[in-house]
Order: structure tokens, then C-alpha cells, then sequence
């Protein structure tokens, strides 16, 4: 039996990989520490079991050390995160403090407990980053690998490559056992409705407009998040420590085929599910209209990356790695689950109206 500290574990892919692991590892206990901000949700983790949640910031290191301690806590694996672009443009300050600081933190507790203190414990920290450290590729450019040298544009993807150099430091300084990842744009269930994805199924069932960056043609990789727990759970297993892997879906599609596939299987939604156009009337599928009318281009977003796109070799040939999800399967897996979990994003909608 192990016992594991997730930090953001009330989070997206947080939430998602405190569900992978006890599926796949039920005889470990993991403790998951979040601050439960706004994307942070207990919601999510139910059902999930052998698990404690501590409510509390990564920053806080003494609270770190304490659990680390008094756990026996072998394995950090550090989702915590700000990671929404456009809030790292109208507001940096949170991304530098979680994103470094709160990085930073992390990784003196760990050093702390696991190293000064001379425990000999075998441990390992492992980070999870993502490709926009990278910046921007061209249309012919060949995809990011664990080589491409660090060109970030916005102040998320800054704040997380500062966080990826403290992670590599720590190892080659101090020897602390550290391995990261960088992966691809996540999809999949319990994402906030402010990404992409769930925005826009969201907004289509509602009837309320689907806002398009620009002309709608930026590219991305596309990565189902129980994919990503996939590619986490083989560096955590068969990683080698002060390397990074990149984990990717194999899905590079431009925003508008994304958005154009999300408005065809709400459509085809209407038409498979019964008495959907009951539950969401304000819908144009339910009033057999096209949802693609929703669709409203608006003025692109600061700095916007025009393409990210993941070389996962390394990951395959040393990890065993590959998704296993198509995107289109993946995305009406996602479609049905959002509609079987109102009562999980309902009051996440009420609470942005308040807002």
C-alpha cells in the first residue's frame, strides 16, 4: 500500500486521476490537498474512495511538511494550478503565486521530509505541465518534443515553465526524485465550464451563443483525460527520474472542426436521447434548428497561439504509452456525461451568474 498526495485533486484532471487511481490502485490511500477556489469542487470526487481531502494551499509548506510527515507520504504527484489563459491576461498575480510560489512550496516540503531530514524514503515528485510552455508553432513546424526549447506567450504558460525549471532544479541540485509531463489540451468529464469544450455544450444547451476566437483556426492536440491519467500513472511506474515525457491524445484539430463536431453531436443528441428537448427547451436542437446558429465569431484573444502539437515518442517507446480514445467517441462519451451529471454543473452555472 502506498500513500499519495495530489494537490488540485478537487480539479479537473485532478479529480479524474483520484478516480483513475482508485479504480486501478484501491489498496493505495491518497490525500488529496486543494484550495478549493473557484474550479476547485468536493462534487467531484464523489464516489471516489480511500481517500481524505485537506482543504489548503499549496504555499502553506509547513502544512505540507506536516502531511507528508504524519501520512508517510512517498509520492507527490502536483496537479494545483491556475490555468486559464484569459484569466492569467486580465489577472498574472494568481498564476504567479500558485503556479511558481506555490510550486516552490511543494517542492521545500518535499525536500524537507523526504531528503534533510535524511528518512531515506524512496519518493517521487512528479509535475504536471503542459505544452503551451513551448509558444507557437507554424503550420509546417514539426511537433513539440521534450527537446523543443521553452518560448511561452502568455503569463499561464510563463508561470508553468518557471515551474518546470524549479521542478528540474530541485532534482539536479538538491537530488530530490522528481519526473514531469507536459501534455495536450484535456477534454473530458468534471472540466469547469470555461474551457472550450464544455463551454460550448453548455452554451449550446442553453441556447446562448458559442464564441469564436478569431477566425476560429488555431490547432490544438486534443487529450481524453483518462488518457492523460494513463500517461501519468506509466511515468509514476516506469518514468526515469529527472526526465519529462510529453503525453498527447493524437488528435490535432483546428478549433472550428472541434466546435463544428460539438455542434453536430448535440444535434444528434436531440435526436438519439428521449424528452431532451423537455429538460433543455431553450436549445435550437430542441426546436429542430441547427445548433451551429449559436455560432458568433468574436476578436481573438491577447497573444493567442496559433498552433501547439505533441511528439509523444519518447513517451511511447520508454513508458508503453499510447490514448486510447478517438476524439469523436471521446467527445460524445463527454456530451453524455455532462448531461447524465446536471446536478454537478448546475450550481457551478448558478454561481457564475451570481458572480
Amino acid at each position: 500500500m502506498a500513500e499519495i498526495l495530489v494537490t488540485g485533486g478537487a480539479g479537473f484532471i485532478g479529480g479524474n486521476f483520484v478516480h483513475y487511481w482508485n479504480r486501478h490502485h484501491p489498496e493505495d490511500r491518497v490525500c488529496v490537498l486543494d484550495a478549493l477556489t473557484y474550479a476547485g469542487n468536493r462534487s467531484t470526487l464523489k464516489g471516489a474512495s480511500n481517500y481524505e481531502l485537506v482543504e489548503g494551499d499549496i504555499r502553506d509548506t509547513a502544512l505540507v511538511e506536516r502531511l507528508l510527515r504524519e501520512r508517510g507520504i512517498s509520492t507527490i504527484v502536483h496537479f494545483a494550478a491556475e490555468s486559464h489563459v484569459d484569466r492569467s491576461i486580465s489577472g498574472p498575480d494568481a498564476f504567479i503565486d500558485t503556479n511558481i510560489l506555490g510550486t516552490n512550496s511543494l517542492l521545500k516540503a518535499a525536500r524537507e521530509v523526504w531528503l534533510d531530514e535524511g528518512s531515506g524514503r524512496e519518493h517521487r515528485f512528479h509535475h504536471i505541465s503542459t505544452d503551451e510552455v513551448f509558444g507557437s508553432l507554424g503550420p509546417n513546424d514539426p511537433a513539440f518534443s521534450e527537446t523543443t526549447p521553452y518560448a511561452p506567450n502568455s503569463p499561464y504558460s510563463a508561470s508553468k515553465a518557471a515551474s518546470d525549471h524549479l521542478v528540474r532544479a530541485y532534482h539536479h541540485t538538491f537530488g530530490l526524485e522528481v519526473t514531469a509531463s507536459n501534455c495536450s489540451n484535456n477534454y473530458g468529464p468534471y472540466q469547469y465550464p470555461e474551457k472550450l469544450i464544455p463551454l460550448f455544450l453548455l452554451n449550446a444547451l442553453s441556447g446562448n451563443a458559442l464564441p469564436i476566437y478569431g477566425d476560429g483556426m488555431n490547432v490544438r492536440d486534443w487529450l481524453h483525460v483518462e488518457d492523460h491519467c494513463r500517461g501519468i500513472e506509466a511515468c509514476l511506474e516506469q518514468g526515469v527520474p529527472g526526465e519529462t515525457y510529453n503525453i498527447g491524445g493524437g488528435a490535432e484539430l483546428p478549433n472550428m472542426a472541434v466546435i463544428d463536431a460539438i455542434c453536430a453531436e448535440v444535434d444528434y443528441a436531440f435526436e438519439r436521447i428521449d424528452r431532451l428537448a423537455d429538460r433543455f427547451p431553450d436549445a435550437p436542437a430542441a426546436r429542430g434548428e441547427k445548433t451551429g446558429s449559436l455560432k458568433t465569431f468574436i476578436a481573438d484573444r491577447a497573444g493567442h497561439d496559433r498552433r501547439y502539437a505533441i511528439d509523444e515518442t519518447k513517451a511511447r517507446r520508454d513508458l508503453g504509452y499510447s490514448p486510447r480514445h478517438q476524439f469523436g467517441a471521446g467527445l460524445r462519451q463527454t456530451l453524455d456525461w455532462y448531461l447524465d451529471n446536471e446536478a454537478w454543473w448546475r450550481p457551478i452555472i448558478a454561481r457564475q451568474m451570481e458572480a
